[in-house]
């Protein structure tokens, strides 16, 4: 997250540079130096555009309040993305664990004294059920 602050900084310098440039030369503003404003007032512009890339990227949060939305709803919506990933990994988990119960007994009926040497080693004194 360093990194990214890191970036925004950067923009932000770059931006506070273009407006002490720009202000340069509206000060001291000649027609002649139209096309110099104009580059300036583009650059001024994509600076903006920059750092409100990098600040969407870093906190997605703020698209729902430039959208009108209530941050809550984000709050809300990344919990819910939470729960239903958790339940998906603890139904992985879950899984896998009747799997390795049902590989064990199994296994012990094809290779019962190889088997028995496993839970010895393992601690188990019975195997599973």
């Amino acid at each position: 997250m360093a990194e990214k602050f890191d970036h925004l900084e950067e923009h932000l310098e770059k931006f506070v540079e273009n407006i002490r440039q720009l202000g340069i030369i509206v000060s001291d503003f000649q027609p002649s130096s139209q096309a110099g404003l104009n580059q300036k007032l583009n650059e001024v512009a994509s600076g903006l555009m920059s750092i409100l890339r990098v600040l969407t990227e870093m906190f997605p949060v703020s698209r729902y309040i430039d959208q009108g939305r209530n941050p809550q709803l984000y709050t809300k919506e990344c919990l819910e993305r939470a729960l239903a990933k958790n339940e998906q990994v603890k139904g992985k988990i879950d899984t896998m664990k009747k799997f390795k119960s049902l590989l064990i007994q199994e296994l012990s009926k094809v290779f019962p004294e190889d088997m028995a040497k496993y839970r010895s080693i393992r601690g188990e004194d019975h195997p599973p059920s």
